[in-house]
C-alpha cells in the first residue's frame, strides 16, 4: 500500500469515527431544563456560581447513614438556602450511585398515577448531563401507577428546581438520577408508590421529596391568623413537621385536614412515610420562610429541610392506616367493585345497540349502602386526561341509579365533549365520587381545600366543583374559586361577592 492510500485509509478511518461518535450523541435523548432561564439562571457559570455558594454556606454534620430528605423547590432566591442544606446533608453518603427525586405535578392531571421518562437517557441542564437510571425505570413502569406523561415535567418546578443543586453538591461523582412526578394520589396510590419505591432503599440510594410547607397570605386563600404571623407560621409548620418526624402517614394526613394546613407536597411526603424502614431516624435541619427573607409577611411561603437516618438492613414497615374523613365511608371494597363495574356496563349496553337500564335492570345484587340515597358523580378520564364527568348533588335516590344513569351521561351528554366512541370506551378509566349532603356555609373561608366540594351560587347563576378538583389541580382556594367564578359564567372575583353563597359537601372517591 502506497503513502497516498495509507492517507486516504486513515481519512475513512477518522470519518468513520467522526460519524459514529456524532450517532452516538444523536442517539443520547435527554430531559432538558425547562425552567433555565426562568426559574434559575441559564449561565452555567453564574448558576454554578450561584448554587455552589448556597452549598458552602449550609451548616450540615455529616452523617453518611442518611437515605432521604425533604426539600423545598420555590426559587432558588427564596429556598436555595434551605434546599442546599437538605441537598448537602444527603451528599454525606458517600457511595450514592443513585438519587431518586419525588415530586408532583402542581399543573397537570394525572389522578391516580405517577409519571416517568421513558425516552430519555439523561438529563440535561445548563450545568451538564446526568445519566437516567434507566433500568430501574423500565421496571417501574412495569407496574399500572407508573406511566410517562411528559407534560408533568414541562415547567413543573418540584422536580426540576432539585436537580441543578444536585449537580453541584455531587461534582465530580458518577451517580444515576430517577425523576418522578406523582399526580394526584389516594390512599391506594400512594401505598403502591411506596411499595414500588421501598426496595430502592439498598444503602446506595439517596432519596429527595420535594415540597414547599404553608404558603400563607391571601394570594394563597389561607389566613388562618393575622398576628405574630412569623411565631404563628412556626408553630403551625413545626406541628406538621413532629408528624414527620415520628413517621405518621395518618397523623400528618389528619393534621393537615384538621388545619387546613396548605403543604402542597402532601403526597411526596405521603409516599416518604409509607415507606420508611422501621429502625430510622429524623432531623430537622433547617426551617425558613420566604416571608423572613423578604421582609414582607403579607404572602409568605415556608420551607423545611429534614433529614432521615438509618443504619443496618432496610425493613419494609406496613403503610399506616389512612387517617379517617370527615365523610364517614359507608361503601365496601365490594361495593366499590359493584359501583364501577355496573358504570362501565351501563355504558357498554349503548355500543351494543341496547336501551339504557337502570340499577335492578342491570341484574346487580345491591347492598344497602348502594341502595342508600346519595348524590354522586361519574368522571371519565383518558390517559388522565377528562373525558366526562356528570352527577348530581343532592341525595334522592339510591346511589346504584345515580351511578348507573351518569355514567352513561359522562359517556354520551356531557356537553363540553363529543359522545364517547367505542375506540375510547376500551381506553377510559372511570372514577365514582360519592357525596356526603350538601351544607351551606357561612363564607368561602370555611371552605377547606382537598376536604370539601363546593357549589357557588350568585345572581341565578351556580357551578360545583368535586373536592379532588383543586388538590389535582394543584390551586389554593382563591384559584380554585377563580375558576369556580369562570364556570358558572361568571367573573373571576365573583365569589368575593357579598351576595355569594356557597354550600359544601364532601366525597368518597374511588375509580378502576
Amino acid at each position: 500500500m502506497n503513502k497516498r492510500e495509507w492517507l486516504l485509509l486513515l481519512v475513512l478511518l477518522a470519518t468513520s469515527a467522526c460519524a459514529r461518535e456524532g450517532e452516538l450523541e444523536m442517539s443520547k435523548t435527554c430531559m432538558g431544563s425547562s425552567l433555565a432561564g426562568a426559574w434559575y439562571e441559564a449561565n452555567p457559570e453564574r448558576l454554578r456560581a450561584e448554587l455552589q455558594g448556597y452549598v458552602d454556606a449550609a451548616e450540615v454534620t455529616p452523617d453518611p447513614t442518611i437515605f432521604a430528605v425533604i426539600a423545598p423547590h420555590a426559587g432558588y432566591a427564596y429556598s436555595g438556602p434551605c434546599a442546599a442544606v437538605a441537598i448537602k446533608a444527603l451528599a454525606a453518603r458517600t457511595n450514592l450511585s443513585r438519587v431518586v427525586v419525588v415530586g408532583f405535578a402542581h399543573r397537570v392531571r394525572l389522578a391516580g398515577r405517577a409519571s416517568l421518562p421513558s425516552q430519555e437517557t439523561c438529563y440535561r441542564s445548563p450545568l451538564g448531563d446526568t445519566p437516567l437510571d434507566t433500568a430501574t425505570i423500565a421496571g417501574l413502569l412495569k407496574k399500572t401507577v407508573f406511566v410517562d406523561k411528559a407534560a408533568t415535567r414541562e415547567g413543573e418546578n418540584s422536580v426540576e428546581m432539585m436537580l441543578p443543586l444536585l449537580q453541584v453538591a455531587l461534582t465530580g461523582r458518577e451517580w444515576q438520577l430517577l425523576p418522578i412526578t406523582l399526580g394526584q394520589l389516594d390512599e391506594r396510590g400512594l401505598a403502591e408508590v411506596a411499595d414500588a419505591l421501598a426496595p430502592l432503599l439498598d444503602g446506595q440510594t439517596g432519596f429527595v421529596f420535594s415540597s414547599d410547607f404553608t404558603h400563607y397570605g391571601p394570594n394563597y386563600g389561607y389566613v388562618p391568623f393575622r398576628t405574630n404571623i412569623a411565631g404563628n407560621l412556626r408553630k403551625l409548620d413545626s406541628g406538621a413537621v413532629e408528624k414527620i418526624m415520628a413517621g405518621d402517614a395518618a397523623g400528618f394526613a389528619a393534621y393537615c385536614q384538621e388545619t387546613g394546613a396548605t403543604i402542597c407536597g402532601q403526597d411526596s411526603i405521603g409516599v416518604l412515610l409509607r415507606m420508611l424502614p422501621d429502625n430510622f431516624t429524623a432531623r430537622e435541619l433547617f426551617y425558613d420562610t420566604s416571608g423572613r427573607r423578604t421582609g414582607d409577611f403579607m404572602n409568605s411561603v415556608s420551607y423545611e429541610a429534614i433529614g432521615f437516618y438509618g443504619e443496618g438492613p432496610t425493613i419494609h414497615r406496613p403503610a399506616p392506616a389512612v387517617a379517617e374523613s370527615a365523610a364517614a365511608d359507608p361503601l365496601s371494597a365490594a361495593d366499590k367493585q359493584a359501583l364501577l363495574a355496573m358504570a362501565r356496563q351501563a355504558i357498554a349496553r349503548t355500543f351494543d345497540g341496547q336501551p339504557p337500564a337502570d340499577a335492578k335492570a342491570l341484574g346487580a345484587e345491591l347492598s344497602p349502602a348502594m341502595k342508600k340515597k346519595m348524590g354522586g358523580f361519574v368522571t371519565l378520564t383518558i390517559g388522565g386526561e377528562l373525558r366526562g364527568c356528570i352527577g348530581e348533588i343532592f341525595p334522592r335516590r339510591a346511589l346504584a341509579d345515580v351511578v348507573v344513569d351518569h355514567a352513561q351521561d359522562a359517556a354520551f351528554h356531557d356537553p363540553r365533549f363529543p359522545p364517547l366512541t367505542k375506540k375510547e370506551f376500551a381506553q377510559v378509566k372511570i372514577e365514582i365520587s360519592a357525596l356526603t349532603p350538601p351544607e351551606p356555609v357561612a363564607s368561602y373561608r370555611d371552605i377547606v381545600i382537598g376536604r370539601h366540594g363546593m357549589v357557588l351560587e350568585l345572581r341565578g347563576r351556580s357551578a360545583v366543583f368535586l373536592p379532588q378538583v383543586a388538590p389535582e389541580q394543584g390551586w389554593d382556594l382563591a384559584t380554585t374559586l377563580t375558576h369556580l367564578a369562570y364556570k358558572a359564567g361568571l367573573p373571576g372575583n365573583a365569589w368575593q361577592d357579598p351576595k355569594a353563597t356557597f354550600t359544601v359537601f364532601e366525597a368518597v372517591v374511588f375509580h378502576e
